[in-house]
């Protein structure tokens, strides 16, 4: 049966929802799903945008076939060759066997790659600045490398202002239903998982995707839709979404606060970061976020690191070293290109107590324009009553570090 939504007059999507996989790129857990976006224009000539993941093939055929009802399709575009989008081409080929495909010179080499029959078809090449005419409608295409594959486009709709954006502007999520940004409390519900999708996805790639917001920035007035292959369409409030990927691409902070992320082997390093907690909370400062990095995924503890100003880490030494999951996330931090952070040391030891320094030593030699604070918490075991003042003073040079008065 055909699930289909109209996006603008000609437009329709034409994607699929997967509740059934539960780790996208099998690394990121999902609970909420993902969708997959493809976008199907009926003009004089029939254009298919993108295509879906291998497991969302027949949802989309049987999609496709439905709008077209009998009509042939005469274009596919692919502005992204990654397998969730680019996985079902071989079945368009097939089913369509006339149709023209439009994508980049990279395109069509990860295309043979992934091993599709392609030359047999028409293809057109295009880059940067081509137009493509489709009868009322005309497109201009967009290169968009590295955000987050070297073959990545994206294509402007000259007529209704509709940016099919690839990978940009996703989110993590299903749609169910609900394809349109104000059918949604996005806040609430969404951010997030948004949020999470670009620093662990695009992340590392922030310089590439401030020059792809600076390309888009000539055209923002003209910009009324933005049809990405992951998350809602955004057809309101492009201001706030355009905002926080400059944010995340910039690796400035959304909030002035603090994430506080602890290794604990036997609950005393996670005692000291619950105290820490309450004196921060108990001076006014509320937006904080406490986790184990033992139980959560790294690809949270990332995309919090993304969006606070501030990062406590506390750590037990662990054979004379880091505790493993805790320097799995430094590892992670740094491969992602987090920057612009300061942070605050708990460290704890029952007879070498080293981890405090090696993790000083990671951030100062490893990743880019961090801060250490000079304040440090040093445990031999446990939390002691004459560890009150190293909490404090600790509790105190962030708040002065993040901007606020106690009260």
């Amino acid at each position: 049966m055909y699930c289909v939504r109209n996006v603008t007059e000609d437009l329709y999507w034409v994607g699929a929802n997967d509740h059934r996989l539960h780790l996208f790129e099998n690394i990121h857990p999902i609970p909420r799903g993902v969708s997959y976006n493809a976008y199907l224009l009926l003009d004089e000539s029939t254009v298919l945008f993108d295509t879906v993941d291998w497991s969302a093939c027949r949802q989309l055929l049987e999609n496709v076939e439905h709008l077209l009802d009998g009509r042939p399709l005469d274009y596919l575009l692919i502005n992204h060759m990654e397998p969730d989008h680019g996985a079902s081409i071989e079945e368009i080929l097939l089913r369509w066997p006339k149709v023209k495909v439009i994508s980049t010179e990279k395109a069509f080499m990860l295309m043979r790659q992934f091993g599709f029959r392609i030359d047999d078809h028409e293809l057109i090449e295009v880059k940067e600045g081509d137009t493509q005419c489709f009868g009322k409608h005309t497109v201009t295409f967009v290169a968009a490398p590295m955000v987050h594959w070297p073959e990545a486009m994206v294509t402007f709709d000259l007529t209704n202002g509709v940016l099919f954006s690839a990978d940009a502007f996703g989110s993590f999520g299903a749609l169910d239903g609900k394809l349109f940004n104000d059918e949604v409390d996005f806040d609430r519900d969404w951010l997030d998982d948004a949020r999470r999708y670009f620093t662990n996805i695009v992340g590392k790639y922030g310089p590439h995707v401030q020059l792809l917001l600076k390309k888009a920035g000539g055209i923002l007035d003209k910009i009324r839709v933005v049809c990405p292959l992951h998350g809602p369409v955004w057809r309101s409030n492009l201001a706030y979404l355009i905002d926080k990927y400059d944010h995340w691409s910039r690796y400035a902070p959304e909030e002035q606060g603090v994430l506080i992320a602890y290794a604990s082997m036997y609950g005393n390093t996670e005692d000291a970061a619950q105290a820490l907690a309450a004196r921060l909370c108990d001076k006014g400062l509320t937006k904080v976020a406490l986790y184990d990095v033992s139980n959560t995924h790294v690809s949270t503890l990332i995309s919090e690191a993304f969006k606070y100003s501030h990062i406590v880490l506390a750590s037990v030494t662990y054979n004379l070293g880091i505790y493993p999951v805790m320097h799995n996330f430094l590892i992670d931090m740094k491969a992602l290109n987090l920057q612009n952070r300061t942070f605050a040391l708990i460290e704890n030891g029952s007879w070498a107590c080293k981890s405090g320094d090696l993790m000083q030593k990671f951030i100062d030699e490893e990743m880019k324009n961090m801060t250490v604070l000079n304040e440090r918490l040093s445990m031999a075991s446990s939390l002691h009553a004459d560890k009150a003042v190293e909490l404090e003073t600790l509790a105190n040079a962030l708040l002065e570090s993040v901007g606020h008065t106690a009260e």
